[in-house]
């Protein structure tokens, strides 16, 4: 069955950092694009960071500079390393492959990510 595991949420102060995992099982890793979202109580699910099966990365805005997602096909595992973190990022994070070929994609149970002084 497919699985995506994320692990790395928690509690952190404005401007400190966390760094976020997400392990993939039962798909072709490499050849899925694969993205953090993430949802705020009250407001849509808002996607965050991008990296394709190609290894390009997109940031939204508010977080560009700050936020770096990475994969490593071998662990067939993609990070979201958070930096300077603000009240505002406080969110659930979720993991999501996406198929871009087949449509198919696949979503984590998401992981709550709190700043907080």
């Amino acid at each position: 069955q497919v699985q995506l595991v994320e692990s790395g949420g928690g509690l952190v102060q404005p401007g400190g950092s966390l760094r976020l995992s997400c392990a993939a099982s039962g798909i072709i890793f490499r050849i899925y694009d694969m993205n953090w979202y993430r949802q705020a109580p009250g407001k849509q699910r808002e996607l965050v960071a991008t990296i394709t099966s190609g290894g390009s990365a997109n940031y939204v805005d508010s977080v560009q500079g700050r936020f770096t997602i990475s994969r490593d096909n071998a662990k067939n595992t993609v990070y979201l390393q958070m930096n300077s973190l603000k009240p505002e990022d406080t969110a659930i994070y979720y993991c999501n492959a996406l198929n871009t070929w087949s449509g198919r994609g696949y979503w984590g149970q998401g992981t709550q990510v709190t700043v907080s002084s």
